[in-house]
């Protein structure tokens, strides 16, 4: 039998709640098969099995939390099963030896040098979640020779979805990095060499050990000293049994706490390694915090300050404080600048009358939901653009960095921009001019879904080749976009409002009204042709009938 190490989730992330179970004890299980689903500060991830074998017992329920680097679940793995026993045996005999040697280096250096109690190590890059084997180092953080702590930033590496900043495991100093930026790093192979203290090394490996065990630090270590400041810390301690708040930080590791004791921490601006959990292990429940708080107001109370609402802190003002761009919106970041200072973008507005597409889609709408499709107007606007692209292939090219080339897509892989939980992802709908709007609104609700949900796999956001954002649906009237790159044209959808317009008699008539903004790569597209592609697809949107002439 062999345990399932739960694996690095990414971005500093060392816990995370159970949300469901996807297997049970008793079931077979292949490699890459969906085993679990947990949830971190700030997404839904999905957890793969590494092996094909039996699932032997789960140690976690539904709702509790499961902590990085720490067994999953246990499983028989495919043909080794049977030598497990031995295994184990063979793997304790020689956890024994590596604690007989350390113990004898530790010995034999005890009068050495200090150099000589310094050992090399390579660091693994560990897993970054969701099934990715391989990403790009973007930048290193550090360099050869440079002395680091533990859980500093040292590299920036680029997956499918995101920046992910890699932190390091141990004090020591860099000693080698094994890529260069721009190059493939592999999950599970060395990044970089790393000059550790051996001394620390195995601190390490102790205190990993005792957890296993079961056992915790001393008692003293909680308990205050008598001082003449001891009846204070009495009195608060016995005011506050479950949520006493220590002047001084814990000693190492982090707090226990849940994802969203975490973020009520941040809100009440409380430092979760300074509380003393009531829960198990000395875990932090959102009972300590609120006491906390209480504790605070009444304080305030008697000193004769009055106490802000939900506020721990005193009032104040010319702050700032500085956090981190990571994960979505760090490849964000760096996605838009690309495209702003490498691409020279134009823009075109207008205006479109959407009352005949609402009459269309209130027609269709019914007819769709009997099959379980919702019905918005996206899916016409996506197919209307295909229809467009059509006859402006020029609009559905790419140029390359040094504009010597232009490639021509058959496929128009249309993108929509969606604003998700963990920021802001353009999954595009793939092959639209083969797709019928049944199929097209089938797919954008899938793709939205999951979008939200923060589950997209990596192909769909791959191979987009032109891009829809939709302010409108969060009440924007007019925006500029920025253009996707590598991708040559979005636009940018408002929403609709009920305006007065002049008819062909010059009478005011109240119009449905939607405002479209485009950008451009001017590049390889210039205004008259973008003007053209937009009335092209503005008249399939005011007049749907005509996409019938269109489609096949």
């Amino acid at each position: 039998m062999k345990d399932f190490i739960l694996p690095d989730i990414g971005e500093g992330i060392v816990e995370c709640e159970l949300v469901e179970w996807l297997v049970e004890e008793g079931d077979t299980i292949v490699e890459d098969q969906p085993v679990a689903d947990v949830m971190t500060d700030k997404a839904l991830v999905q957890i793969p099995a590494m092996n094909t074998g039996v699932v032997k017992k789960l140690y976690y329920k539904k709702g509790e939390i499961a902590k990085v680097h720490e067994p999953l679940f246990a499983m028989d793995v495919e043909g080794e099963s049977s030598e497990s026993d031995a295994s184990q045996v063979s793997a304790d005999t020689q956890q024994q030896a590596e604690n007989t040697k350390t113990q004898a280096q530790s010995a034999h250096t005890e009068g050495d040098s200090q150099s000589s109690s310094k050992q090399t190590e390579d660091f693994i890059l560990p897993d970054i979640g969701e099934g990715i084997v391989e990403c790009e180092l973007v930048e290193w953080l550090v360099e050869e020779g440079d002395e680091i702590s533990e859980d500093q930033p040292v590299a920036d590496v680029m997956t499918d979805k995101a920046l992910v900043q890699i932190p390091s495991k141990f004090n020591g100093k860099v000693l080698k990095r094994y890529y260069q930026k721009g190059e493939i790093a592999k999950v599970h192979e060395p990044l970089f060499a790393i000059e550790i203290d051996a001394d620390t090394e195995t601190e390490s490996a102790s205190v990993k050990s005792s957890e296993k065990a079961g056992t915790s630090q001393p008692e003293t270590q909680e308990k205050p000293q008598k001082t003449d400041s001891g009846d204070r810390a009495t009195s608060k301690q016995e005011k506050f049994p479950g949520g006493e708040f220590d002047p001084k930080p814990a000693p190492e590791g982090k707090a226990l706490a849940s994802p969203a004791v975490r973020r009520l921490a941040r809100e009440l601006d409380v430092d979760l390694n300074k509380v003393k959990g009531s829960g198990k292990k000395g875990r932090v429940m959102k009972q300590d915090l609120h006491a906390l708080e209480q504790q605070d107001a009444e304080t305030q109370q008697h000193s004769g300050q009055s106490v802000q609402k939900a506020s721990s802190a005193p009032q104040s003002t010319g702050g700032s404080r500085v956090e981190p761009i990571r994960g979505v919106g760090a490849a964000m970041a760096r996605q838009m600048s690309a495209s702003v200072f490498s691409i020279p973008h134009f823009s075109v507005s207008d205006e479109i009358e959407m009352d005949a597409l609402m009459a269309a889609r209130a027609q269709l709408k019914p007819e769709f939901e009997k099959q379980g499709v919702k019905l918005s107007f996206m899916p016409f606007i996506i197919k209307a653009m295909s229809l467009a692209l059509k006859h402006f292939p020029v609009v559905n090219s790419q140029v390359n960095d040094d504009c010597t080339e232009l490639t021509y897509f058959d496929d128009h892989n249309i993108g929509m921009a969606v604003d998700s939980k963990i920021g802001l992802l353009v999954p595009n709908i793939k092959g639209v001019q083969n797709l019928s709007l049944f199929e097209v609104a089938k797919e954008a609700n899938r793709l939205i879904e999951q979008a939200r949900e923060g589950r997209l796999p990596g192909g769909d956001l791959k191979g987009g080749t032109i891009s829809i954002s939709n302010v409108g649906v969060i009440g924007g009237t007019v925006a500029t976009p920025v253009i996707n790159k590598p991708e040559s044209a979005i636009v940018a959808l408002g929403k609709i409002q009920r305006l007065p317009r002049f008819d062909e008699q010059d009478n005011v008539k109240p119009v449905n009204i939607m405002h479209i903004s485009w950008s451009g790569d001017h590049r390889i597209i210039d205004g008259a042709t973008m003007v053209r592609f937009s009335n092209l697809w503005k008249s399939y949107l005011e007049n749907p009938l005509a996409m019938l002439a269109e489609m096949k």
